[in-house]
This record gives C-alpha cells, structure tokens and sequence, in this order.
C-alpha cells in the first residue's frame, strides 16, 4: 500500500519520531522533501482533499503494511474464502434411493470411531457424489487456528508436536469453530504427499525439523476418501494400514524422524469388477456398503430430472433442499452430543459376540464395531437404549466383509450375517 501525505508540519512531526513506532514486522516508512511544489492532496479513504499552500511538500510512502491479525481471524477469513469458492456440492437429502449407503456414512459421522465405511457396487450408481455430498452435513469441532493437525486444544492424543510444545511453556492457543475436513486421496498422489516431507537441506543447515505435512496431517480428526480404493498402488495401501491402525503417522528420512496424529474416518469407494481389495486393508474399514444400480423405472427417471435440474441451476437447486439439510444438520448434532448416553444390555452384547464368534470372524473388531454401530443408530433415532432391531439393520455392514470368502458359496456374505442373526436371537 502506498500513500501520499501532504503539509511539512506534519512531515516534521512524523521526522522527528523514531521510525520503529510506525514500522509493523517489514513495513518501512520513507520521507523525502519534493522542493518547488506548493499544492498537494491528502487521501482519507480514498478521496483526495486539497492542501495548504506550502514551502515544501513531502511525499510520505509506506510499504508492504502488515495489520496485526491474530491466528484465529487468519482461520476464519481463509476458511469464509474457501466456502466461497469452492465448487456447489449435490445435495445428501437430494440422493435418491442407496438408504444402506446413507445409513453407513451418516453412523460414521454420529461416531467416528466405528472406523469408516467401505462402498462397493456398480460404476454410475452415486457412490462419489453420496460420499462428497456429506460436506454439508459434517458437524463442527474445536482446532487450534493456524495448525496443519487441526489439533484439538483439549486432547493430547490429537494435537501436533508444535501445539504440544505451546502447552508445555504455558502459551495460550488461539481456537477457533471449523467444520470436520473432508481429503480426496487421488490414486497417483506419491508417498511422500501423502505422508508429508522433510527438508533435509534446512534441517542440515539450520539445525530444525522443517516438516512440510501431507494428506494424512491435513485429515486428521476428519474424514479420508479414496474413490476407486481397489486400484490404489500397494505401498499407499501399507502406508494406510499403518496409520489406520496407530492412528499416527511417522516420517523418516535421513536419520531424521516426525511424527505426528492422523485420526481419521477412512471412506473407500470401488467397483468389484475392477478388483478385490486386500483383505487387511478391508478389516481397517468398520462398515461396508452395498449399492446396485436402482431397477425402478419410476426412480430412474427422477433421478435424472433431479440431476439435470441441478446442472441447469446449482445454487437454486441447493437452496430446494435447505430446509431438508439443516433438518438433517440438526438431527446429526443432536444424536452426536446424546451418543454418550446410550446404553447397550449385556444380554444383547452377549448374542452381538455369539453371532460373530459362530461366523467364525477373526478378531474381535466385528464386536466391537457393531456395539458402536448400534448405540449410534439408537442415537440417531433419539433413543437412549439400544434394541433388537438397531443391531438387526446394522449387523450386516459391520460383519459382511469380515466373513472369510468361500469361492464355491453363491449367497450373498449380508444374508448370511442375517441367517445367523435371527438364529441367535430369536
């Protein structure tokens, strides 16, 4: 920003006060006499007014002026900018059919710690859009304003190593309100985007760890989506497995080492016929959703009037469906603050393991993934205990992808899990 400033005496006021009261981080102020000129205008918001006739005229410039902005208006001015930017998103009320898919995103949401959901099913079914439509249902959470974690003020299990440090010496932490993040993992990225990188050359000459962070910094404590996850080369498989299953990522290179949180709610989507996915990386997902493609005539047309309304008129379509959105918002919200209150008998939590255990699934995260999974829905339902049926819809997702697979078997592993179920406790 340059301004000019007319009239010696002030000239002479602003010479005879040391430059430091005027010069914020690389601001400097300069003055220089302009001999012979005997007019001049001063600017107050942009309107020039005339001024005195006068010996000399200085020309006051300052440059590059930094405002002193805290961290957490930085946060919120980025984070109103983004909104503004970012490209309109198809509405979650406005999906048509595919309610298991829903369901599964939605319980996730209510309970991050069910662990992700799995989506497979036939190419052109919603799966992406289902998935990239929940930006606008995602609750909001505390984060330390300016952190690359988005570390949580209150949790040291989910707080970066600089945010750690402040807390040690007694800093105070700036936070600020931001919606749960959601990060595409596109197939071609490199380990070293995804996990973050190191600069060797500043940490040899310098002395310091520079860490520039990846994907899995910028999704924790939100939400990781890797459309067509099956094809996914194999070592950003075992890079996933690692975090998944730590909940931290760790950064080695030349002797060096960081590390930092990478909580996140792991959601994959894929075609089947495009390939299997590896049995390890399909145990880190705590859901899995089946989609097919709608035989309803009646449906299919609707579907295709309510996608070419969109693309005529985004924004009037998105503002159609607000009321149902923030209905939806609302219930979210509702059920997240009340999950902690629901309650699951022990009779049911008996017959929940008896299920799994004559699956013959391996582990115990099929149990514990449908105890979650249940009071969740509960929640979601505003009920403070969980009953039969809660578990009858949510057992399926939970167990299906756990089975192990027997080539010869022609029925689906869900109608197994079913069988089983009402086997048990009937």
């Amino acid at each position: 920003m340059a301004g000019i400033v007319g009239t010696s005496s002030t000239a002479a006021i602003l010479a005879s006060r040391p430059f430091s009261s005027y010069s914020s981080k690389n601001s400097f102020l300069c003055l220089h006499p302009t001999p012979g000129l005997s007019s001049g205008r001063k600017f107050y918001g942009g309107i020039g007014v005339p001024l005195k006739k006068e010996r000399f005229q200085f020309h006051v410039s300052i440059s590059n002026v930094a405002t002193d902005i805290s961290p957490a208006q930085e946060q919120v001015q980025k984070l109103a900018a983004s909104k503004e930017n970012q490209r309109p998103v198809y509405p979650f009320a406005a999906i048509v059919g595919q309610d298991e898919m829903k369901l599964c995103l939605l319980l996730n949401v209510i309970d991050p710690k069910i662990g992700g959901v799995m989506i497979m099913g036939d190419r052109g079914t919603g799966k992406s859009t289902t998935v990239r439509s929940l930006v606008d249902l995602l609750p909001e959470i505390k984060v330390v304003a300016g952190d690359s974690f988005n570390s949580d003020p209150e949790d040291a299990e989910v707080q970066g190593p600089e945010v750690r440090d402040k807390i040690m010496k007694g800093e105070e932490l700036p936070v600020v309100l931001t919606k749960i993040n959601m990060v595409d993992l596109p197939l071609g990225a490199t380990e070293d985007r995804v996990c973050g990188t190191i600069d060797i050359e500043k940490a040899l000459t310098e002395g310091v760890k520079a860490f520039e962070p990846g994907l899995l910094a910028k999704a924790n404590r939100g939400i990781l989506y890797v459309d067509e996850v099956n094809l996914l080369d194999d070592h950003l498989v075992d890079v996933l497995l690692d975090s998944a299953a730590s909940g931290w990522n760790t950064v080695e290179r030349e002797g060096i080492s960081i590390s930092h949180p990478a909580r996140f709610i792991l959601i994959g989507s894929g075609n089947p016929e495009e390939g299997e996915l590896r049995p390890q990386l399909l145990d880190r997902f705590g859901m899995h959703a089946q989609v097919g493609t709608v035989k309803d005539a009646e449906l299919r047309v609707k579907i295709v009037e309510e996608r070419a309304r969109f693309d005529r008129n985004p924004k009037e379509f998105r503002e159609s469906y607000k009321a149902e959105q923030e209905k939806l918002q609302e219930q979210i919200s509702a059920a997240r603050s009340f999950l902690s209150s629901v309650t699951i008998d022990h009779d049911l939590r008996v017959k929940i393991s008896k299920v799994c255990a004559e699956l013959n699934v391996d582990g115990l995260r099929g149990d514990i993934v449908t105890n979650r999974a249940a009071r969740a829905l509960a929640a979601l339902k505003g009920r403070d205990k969980v009953a039969a049926e809660d578990i009858a819809t949510v057992i399926p997702n939970c167990l299906r992808h756990r089975l192990r697979k027997d080539p010869l078997e022609s029925i689906d592993s869900g109608l197994l899990v079913i069988e089983k179920f009402y086997e048990v406790f009937s």
